[in-house]
């Protein structure tokens, strides 16, 4: 007698894990506070701030330091470890086939629409660099939870040191070390920068132009280096999730313990910050130290999901009703920034404020797309049992059309 196998389908919404929920739902809304810049300025002031097109100072220098404190890297880290955790959720044990397909087909569907996000849209788009990892992290999900713990976490500080070492030898190391190490760097200057602004708000064909040239650029550094510390980060999720630290089943302890450490690192990380924002254009007082701090985000990533997890498995019931929906259509919410933010800043039917908006307009349109994405989240998912680009995604996955009405 031949059993036929069970049909998968999507998790139930009341099934869903609200903590998972609820830190998608931060992740996606912090990393538009870090997105809004390479949205509005050339790829090159994303990392030097020099280069922007109005001055840093006063209280655009206050609305930088902010990015760079509080968000910058900490979000893009959270959304990478709960992609990790997602891996499991589908995939289940590597010695489920049935789930183990449903997994590769969400991962070619979520390929194909990263392709199409970065090439037509925004050449920031991470989810080809998730799609990519995940093909060597889904190899891995039926390792032990201390396994995918001690590895994932041990890569991170790992790679965090190199990089932390290379960014202070380039401020205060050997002269003779910097020059060589500065010889590898592509050297950006303010006419290219003038250059791309011009471009951008040329219309479609010179914005296209520039987010291809950017966008091969990106992903050269994904294959050759951000695989590794996704793949790692990936790892550290999915095993920070069978151990239940995600879920809140882990001490209270072990959660003050690490939004103490984080803590201090973020305090550690703010002091340093606001001395290199308040210091004169090209002076470093703090001499390389505020950038190898800053090559640690997974401590205070790590403090925030701890925030998160107490605050929703031991009351605060306020941040996962707010949250949970936003998270729920993370995905959606994802794209639909992209959609928003392109459409102010270069797409041909909106105003073209590419190069024209500072930093603190900048935090003007992050708070505007929150109040948005909070509000809208809840409304939609008040009739409709998941996000609409959530439903295209498990459409492809299953090879079917899915419900996506509520009963009743």
């Amino acid at each position: 007698m031949t059993i036929d196998p069970p049909v998968l389908s999507p998790v139930e919404p009341t099934s869903r894990i609200a903590s998972l929920d609820v830190m998608r739902g931060l992740a996606v809304l912090g990393i538009l506070a870090v997105n809004v810049v390479s949205f509005a300025l050339p790829f090159m002031v994303y990392d030097d701030a020099s280069l922007s097109p109005f001055a840093v100072t006063g209280a655009n220098a206050v609305a930088r330091w902010t990015m760079d404190v509080f968000f910058h890297q900490k979000f893009i880290t959270l959304f990478s470890m709960l992609f990790g955790a997602s891996i499991f959720l589908v995939g289940g044990e590597r010695g489920d086939p049935a789930r183990g397909r449903l997994l590769r087909r969400r991962l070619f569907w979520l390929a194909i629409i990263a392709l199409i996000h970065g090439l037509a849209f925004w050449y920031g788009d991470v989810l080809l660099l998730y799609a990519w990892s995940a093909l060597f992290v889904m190899l891995m999900r039926s390792m032990r939870a201390r396994t995918l713990i001690g590895v994932g976490l041990g890569v991170t500080l790992a790679l965090g040191a190199m990089q932390a070492l290379a960014t202070w030898m380039m401020v205060a190391g050997p002269p003779v070390v910097t020059e060589a190490m500065g010889q590898g760097e592509p050297q950006y200057t303010a006419a290219m920068v003038a250059e791309a602004i011009a471009a951008y708000r040329s219309g479609w064909a010179g914005a296209m132009g520039q987010n291809l040239q950017s966008w091969l650029f990106l992903q050269g550094a994904s294959l050759t280096m951000f695989v590794f510390s996704t793949v790692a980060l990936m790892m550290l999720g999915m095993g920070l999730f069978k151990a239940g630290v995600f879920s809140g089943r882990a001490p209270t302890w072990v959660y003050a313990t690490l939004i103490g450490v984080g803590g201090a690192m973020l305090a550690l990380l703010g002091v340093l910050e606001w001395a290199e924002a308040m210091a004169p254009a090209g002076t470093h007082p703090t001499r390389g130290l505020a950038e190898a701090v800053a090559s640690f985000p997974i401590f205070v990533t790590l403090a925030y999901v701890s925030l998160i997890v107490l605050a929703t498995t031991r009351g605060l019931g306020w941040i996962t009703a707010a949250l949970r929906p936003v998270g729920q259509m993370a995905f959606t919410n994802y794209l639909t920034q992209t959609l928003i933010m392109t459409s102010i800043f270069y797409m041909p039917w909106g105003p073209r404020l590419f190069g024209q908006v500072d930093y603190v307009q900048m935090w003007g349109l992050v708070l505007g797309v929150w109040a948005l994405q909070l509000v809208w989240s809840p409304l939609w998912l008040s009739r409709f049992s998941m996000g609409p680009l959530e439903w295209v995604w498990r459409c492809l996955t299953y090879g079917r059309r899915v419900p996506i009405q509520k009963p009743g």
